[in-house]
């Protein structure tokens, strides 16, 4: 039996899902659309579903997507290494002079809270749906749908968010109320970052500052579906791909996931969000069209 945290969320399949050839410059670009996808809203898993399909690579197998995961997760702890080391020793400073007001304290406890909503639906989905990755919910069409609903939900976000809240003014409710959109990420085409920077502008976060604790919150889920997608790796070995491809996927996705975390941060401190809206509103209604028209088969 096999244990794959795909789409963020644990689940139990009796069989490896058969793996492609990979060359080098799959590999690469493997891993840029990891890189890109993961950090900005507009869905990872969405991406590396459909991407290798429509270039008629067919599915890359669980072993390159635990690789490219860790090249996501390699770039995120370095990008935000001083701000993890910052946190954790503020937090525990604060808990020692029980200073439970403390900026840090409160930033710690929101990423512990938050994490707990996605960790608890996986785990509940995992032994109740254990066919969840057949799931009519992980279909192309499916994700279609889900962008394009997401798509709406960013756009009454930026409408509506106040953005009148820095970094410094994150609140325990902060961390459970976009923890609790992170845990919508389970539905492949609804995007981790995306959830959570639409509940932040909800919340009336700046766009910068959503991101940013997207980001940190988003730090032990990512973790947690790497190390299990590369726990399934070792056990299952690495099929028909040569370890040249999956360490060149790797350097690729972590680079691209670095660039897209440093781009996204500096965008939004000046733009908003619509470019993301527009696209995800359009990524959707093209899949849905070649759904339509023959062109992708709605699996």
């Amino acid at each position: 039996m096999l244990i794959t945290f795909t789409g963020r969320i644990i689940v139990e399949t009796s069989t490896v899902a058969a793996s492609a050839d990979i060359d080098i410059f799959q590999a690469i670009i493997l891993g840029m659309v990891q890189g890109l996808t993961e950090f900005l809203p507009i869905s990872s898993t969405a991406h590396l579903k459909v991407v290798p399909v429509a270039l008629g690579w067919g599915d890359p197998g669980v072993a390159i997507t635990a690789v490219i995961q860790l090249g996501s997760i390699a770039a995120v702890l370095w990008y935000f290494w001083n701000d993890i080391t910052t946190v954790l020793s503020g937090a525990f400073q604060a808990i020692r002079q029980s200073d439970y007001q403390a900026p840090n304290f409160r930033i710690a406890a929101g990423i512990a809270l938050g994490t707990l909503p996605i960790l608890c639906l996986g785990v509940l989905i995992k032994v109740f749906i254990p066919d969840f990755d057949n799931s009519p919910l992980r279909s192309i069409g499916a994700i279609a749908l889900a962008s394009i609903v997401m798509a709406i939900l960013l756009g009454l976000a930026e409408k509506l968010g106040t953005r009148k809240r820095d970094y410094e003014q994150l609140t325990l409710q902060d961390g459970v109320v976009m923890g609790l959109a992170q845990s919508l990420a389970l539905i492949p085409g609804v995007s981790r970052s995306g959830s959570t920077l639409t509940a932040g502008l909800f919340s009336g976060l700046q766009r910068a500052t959503a991101a940013r604790f997207s980001f940190l919150l988003g730090i032990p889920a990512i973790t947690l579906a790497g190390l299990v997608e590369l726990k399934g790796m070792l056990e299952n070995g690495l099929g028909n791909i040569g370890a040249l491809p999956l360490v060149v996927s790797l350097i690729s996705s972590a680079l691209f996931s670095y660039l897209a975390i440093a781009w996204l941060l500096r965008y939004l401190q000046t733009q908003n969000t619509w470019v993301f809206v527009w696209y995800r509103l359009a990524f959707g209604v093209a899949i849905l069209t070649a759904i339509a028209g023959g062109v992708l088969e709605n699996s």
